[in-house]
């Protein structure tokens, strides 16, 4: 993916107008005197989504998740919309974003940044106290987005004590009953997910933290994951459902996001690591997802937790883009799409587009459509099979990418520290060794299997264990150990640990 973008997208980004004019905007639902907030990172610049919610009459609470409106701006078949459908997604590296869009777009004219008017998409969704959704409605629409919060404000405010938790309430006192209202709904939603079976991992990741100013890694530390970022993941997840079922309610042609069930192989392979474990969980060939989500809850807490949620993890299939409707096993929903992040994935940007024709289908008269527009669905459910391997190409290139570049900024954070001793736990277990992944830094490294001389050291690879031959001296996933650092390849991004 290049960095830079051609001179006619450029050109055409900076062509469009800088407000929504009069016009457009009395087209379009006017929330902007209600308290609409983003929530993100401290860097992000790009904030594609906004949320508020309000108590019912009747009880219950109503959601508005409004999105960036994107197709606004970059039309079908433009400079801009070819080149966004080439990358496909935006791609996030230590030290730089590659965006799907050019920075006139991403980070000024779609961004909902506060106090100001932006086009917006909004899926608004009724709930009652059980989280079962009652009623939902989408709509083009106008906000202002009353404050741009933080993950970290969000917790300040929601969850930690102390002065300084009260000095942040304070200062937003203001905010805060809608923050509150945010919170009691995100209880009630993730509830009613997790009881439906949905997988809720929580496996740490780097979050590698650079000095600009000496051009050096300062550190590598665990990335949060608090509540503000659940409760944002709670909200994009509920839209991105309504708006799936609401599409494929109405017939038209749709993009989904699925998750394939499990391998029943790997699911058997699974199921004797349980069992060598102690554990007497019932899988079966082909398990439901509440049944995996048993296993996750049930191991919480402890010493194995890691070992068997990392397995777990490698035995799931990877999530796709694809027009059939193969549902959602790790969400454990039955029909899920992308609707949430059109600034920077392009099958975003295709359904906002799908779900402007459902609307405007939903509006018509029902009798004048069926006939007219069954031609064009063949040809465009072509067209769109064809766009989603095309996009989850782009997404796996784009992880790969980002994985490397990770790695290859763990080699140079260690390539200082050769020689130094540390504790980690064992992430992997190969026919060549085993990975370590290092409890400061959250990065890994590799103990070669020619190293433990020691004994002479067996794979057995469904118990993901290295055991020794003579002295039954075992290595295996989730197990404590102390490394020292004998070396750093930065070509090949690798790090070598010795016992």
């Amino acid at each position: 993916m290049s960095t830079g973008f051609p001179p006619k997208v450029l050109e055409e980004a900076d062509l469009l107008p800088s407000e929504i004019g009069p016009e457009e905007s009395a087209r379009r639902v006017d929330l902007r005197d209600e308290v609409i907030v983003t929530i993100d990172g401290e860097k992000a610049r790009d904030f594609d989504d906004a949320v508020s919610v309000s108590e019912l009459p009747e009880g219950g609470y109503r959601l508005k998740v409004s999105i960036a409106d994107v197709s606004h701006y970059v039309k079908v078949g433009s400079h801009v919309d070819r080149e966004a459908y080439r990358r496909g997604t935006s791609a996030y590296f230590p030290d730089r974003v590659l965006p799907m869009l050019p920075e006139r777009l991403s980070n000024d004219l779609c961004s909902l940044v506060p106090h100001k008017d932006r086009p917006t998409f909004t899926a608004e969704m009724d709930f009652d106290h059980q989280g079962r959704r009652t009623a939902s409605r989408f709509y083009k629409s106008v906000i202002r987005s009353a404050a741009r919060l933080t993950y970290t404000l969000v917790r300040q405010i929601l969850v930690d004590e102390g002065e300084e938790a009260e000095r942040v309430r304070e200062h937003h006192h203001k905010l805060v009953p809608a923050l509150l209202r945010l919170k009691r709904l995100f209880e009630i939603l993730r509830a009613a997910r997790l009881q439906r079976g949905s997988l809720d991992f929580d496996l740490p990741e780097p979050e590698i933290q650079l000095d600009l100013e000496e051009g050096t890694i300062e550190k590598i530390i665990k990335a949060e994951r608090n509540i503000a970022h659940r409760l944002i993941e709670e909200f994009m997840i509920a839209a991105n459902e309504a708006v799936a079922e609401f599409v494929t309610e109405r017939g038209l042609p749709m993009v989904y996001r699925v998750h394939d069930e499990p391998d029943p192989e790997r699911v058997k392979d699974f199921s004797v690591l349980l069992h060598n474990m102690g554990y007497s969980f019932h899988l079966g060939k082909r398990p439901f997802p509440k049944a995996m989500a048993a296993i996750i809850e049930g191991v919480r807490g402890k010493v194995e937790e890691r070992l068997i949620n990392t397995i777990l993890l490698r035995t799931m299939k990877r999530a796709i883009y694809d027009t059939k409707n193969l549902g959602h096993y790790g969400l454990a929903s039955e029909c899920y799409t992308h609707f949430t992040s059109p600034i920077r994935r392009y099958p975003d940007l295709m359904v906002h587009r799908i779900l402007e024709q459902a609307l405007e289908r939903k509006s018509s008269s029902h009798h004048e459509g069926s006939k007219k527009k069954k031609g064009g669905h063949a040809l465009e459910l072509s067209h769109m099979t064809h766009t989603t391997q095309h996009c989850s190409d782009r997404e796996r290139i784009a992880m790969k990418s980002e994985w490397a570049s990770r790695d290859l900024a763990a080699a140079l954070f260690l390539s200082k520290k050769v020689g130094g001793r540390f504790e980690g736990i064992i992430s992997n277990v190969t026919k060549f060794g085993f990975f370590v992944e290092l409890i400061p830094f959250f990065v890994e490294g590799l103990v070669p299997m020619r190293d433990l001389k020691d004994d002479h050291y067996i794979f057995v690879e469904k118990a993901h264990q290295l055991i020794g031959r003579r002295k039954k001296k075992k290595y295996q996933i989730g197990q404590s150990i102390q490394v020292r650092v004998r070396g750093v390849n930065l070509e090949k991004r690798w790090v070598d640990f010795e016992i």
